[in-house]
């Protein structure tokens, strides 16, 4: 949740290609909708994306350790606690 000034808008230059521009104007038409909604929906919509990725990334990164600490009986033997093979990770 963001705060109330954290809800408030603050203007920003910004030069698009033209064809960008166009079919954002499209859609203005489409949606019933104006160039800055359709501008922050998109912006918030790449963003949430590139967030799921690192997450997933991230992810993917710890279960590859969770996976080679136990198939290797040794790293298994190193960690004694669920805390600390957290830790580790």
């Amino acid at each position: 949740m963001h705060s109330l000034a954290q809800l408030q808008k603050q203007q920003v230059g910004l030069r698009l290609p033209v064809y960008l521009v166009e079919q954002i104007d499209e859609f203005t038409k489409e949606y019933n909708l104006n160039r800055t909604d359709i501008i922050i929906e998109s912006i918030k919509s790449y963003i949430e994306k590139q967030e799921a990725e690192a997450f997933y990334k991230s992810f993917d990164a710890s279960c590859k350790e969770l996976r080679e600490v136990l198939d290797d009986p040794k790293k298994a033997d190193e960690l004694q606690t669920i805390e600390e093979f957290l830790d580790e990770l």
